[in-house]
């Protein structure tokens, strides 16, 4: 659904009032953050769940990929918030005649996924549908830890732990613009867990998190804004492409998610003179999971790098926040 749409059936339908909710719909955040505690007869309130569900069609030809992928992106909510996943659910639909070995195979590696992720695969649900796979994750995490969308704070500074243009990417081969192999080397980023890169947001106490999924870099940069009342600049050229993805943008290779992206957000993004239009279009995009943006205070943003660096990921600082300003965002 739209985010634009979303929002406004949410204010109509979504009313909570239980204060064991520390983070709901309203704030857009990637998942939900339920305190436990007396009420439920444990002796403190000490823990919390996180809980969010995700599914999609297809986004590469290969099976495992795919189900791997699924899994990966079910499980990066829970990351984004800061907690530990813990247990999942799998959702699936398949086609009456759809093949058996690929089913198999979409199940087996979401599967083997979510216990590389150290959570217990508990079951799941089926329906006879158009092909779509995904998870309902539910995590544990220390309620003074959460790392929602409202964090932010003015001199906080901005990195993102993977590249975007994947939606063009998957277009373009959708389209037959280019062949799946060529997508395989940047599709393999999207099968890699978010599990050390939120290792690395805890150790530097971040004070904000998203993943950067179906919203783009925008739609997810523009809830922290808002929530946080902060204006987020963003350096363009400090935000990692993958390779190839500028050249397809520039042949309009978009997913139906940029031009939504841009309807919802646009009137809310300043844009630089002199930005190609091209790769403004990109961080409107849609991924599919994307990585990490993880926000942290000016002094502890090399406690962050340094974490980064020793888990193998890059360090890509891309953008600061500052007073609020009569935009969300801002491209330069």
């Amino acid at each position: 659904m739209p985010p634009g749409k979303l929002a406004q059936v949410l204010r109509q339908t979504v009313v909570v009032d239980d204060e064991r909710l520390l983070v709901g719909p309203e704030s857009f955040d990637d998942a939900g953050v339920v305190r436990l505690g007396q009420t439920e007869g444990l002796p403190d309130a000490r823990v919390a769940l996180v809980q969010t569900v995700d599914f999609f069609p297809p986004v590469v030809d290969d099976p495992a990929l795919y189900g791997e992928i699924a899994a990966a992106n079910s499980l990066s909510d829970v990351y984004a918030m800061g907690g530990r996943p813990f247990s999942a659910l799998a959702i699936a639909g398949f086609p009456k005649d759809f093949s058996e070995e690929w089913r198999v195979e979409i199940m087996r590696a979401g599967a083997a996924k979510v216990r590389e992720a150290g959570a217990v695969l508990a079951g799941g649900h089926t329906v006879e549908s158009d092909v779509q796979f995904g998870y309902s994750v539910t995590g544990l995490i220390d309620p003074g830890r959460v790392r929602a969308n409202a964090g932010a704070r003015t001199g906080d500074v901005a990195y993102l732990t993977k590249s975007l243009g994947m939606g063009c990417m998957t277009t373009a081969a959708k389209l037959r613009k280019i062949s799946w192999e060529e997508v395989e080397p940047a599709a393999r980023q999207m099968a890699v867990l978010n599990d050390r890169a939120a290792e690395a947001m805890d150790l530097s106490d971040a004070h904000a998190c998203t993943d950067i999924t179906g919203f783009g870099l925008v739609g997810h940069a523009m809830n922290i804004a808002r929530s946080s009342e902060v204006t987020f600049t963003v350096e363009v050229d400090s935000v990692p492409l993958f390779p190839g993805a500028l050249e397809l943008a520039k042949r309009g290779l978009f997913s139906g998610a940029m031009k939504r992206g841009r309807e919802t957000f646009g009137g809310e993004v300043s844009i630089g003179k002199g930005l190609v239009e091209a790769h403004v279009g990109l961080f409107f995009d849609a991924e599919t999971s994307g990585g990490l943006l993880i926000v942290v205070p000016e002094e502890r943003a090399v406690l962050l790098e340094a974490a980064l660096t020793e888990r193998d990921l890059p360090v890509h600082r891309i953008g600061v926040f500052t007073e609020p300003e009569s935009v969300g965002i801002v491209l330069r």
